[in-house]
């Protein structure tokens, strides 16, 4: 099971940077997920990262092909109403697109258009979708027995549900505010890396 760390659009860009160069070596993956920042601060974020030895294959950006192709990034995650999966699969056949779903139909079809992996969420209650029911992880189960792309889960994970998400077998997890809303990121990442190790060694 590998570790996604997804940024919350809630900090300064030297902060972040500050943060994921931090946890670098405790995590497989950063989503940089910054919807309010400008192309020029996403791009000031990624080099402050490279300065501070974040290697690009461990970096996806979320939304901004753009900048994925000026900066030399290799990966983008699309939204489930985001850029059409096949279309940027067509047009930039060495980028790793990911997907976005909410649902076992959802994920099917991103895996008919090319996605190279699938979002699904959220999981569980939280803070992030206040209000709003959780979908589950039956339909991980569907999309596991289904799908040859991998399958990570997003949406309230918390240390807890870490072995129920191993049972019904997600490739990974992906956590936000579990790491960057924490008092202390690196022991936070740290917690999650090793719930994680434990637990594929059960």
């Amino acid at each position: 099971m590998k570790l996604m760390a997804v940024t919350d659009d809630m900090q300064s860009v030297r902060d972040l940077a500050s943060k994921i160069i931090g946890i670098k070596d405790k995590i497989d993956i950063v989503q940089i997920r910054e919807k309010t920042k400008t192309a020029q601060e996403i791009i000031t974020l990624l080099q402050y990262m490279e300065e501070g030895g974040v290697k690009k294959d461990k970096i996806i950006l979320n939304d901004r092909l753009d900048i994925a192709l000026l900066m030399g990034i290799s990966s983008v995650h699309l939204p489930e109403k985001g850029l059409p999966v096949k279309m940027v699969k067509q047009n930039f056949p060495h980028i790793r697109v990911g997907r976005s779903v909410h649902s076992y139909e959802g994920a099917k079809k991103a895996e008919r258009d090319g996605a190279d992996y699938v979002l699904y969420g959220h999981c569980f209650e939280t803070n992030s979708k206040k209000g709003k029911t959780p979908n589950g992880i039956q339909p991980i189960l569907e999309m596991k027995e289904e799908l040859r792309i991998p399958v990570y889960a997003i949406g309230g994970i918390t240390l807890n549900k870490i072995d129920t998400l191993q049972q019904v077998k997600a490739d990974g997890i992906a956590v936000m505010s579990g790491i960057f809303s924490a008092e202390k990121p690196f022991t936070s990442t740290k917690q999650y890396y090793e719930a994680i190790n434990h637990e594929s060694k059960i």
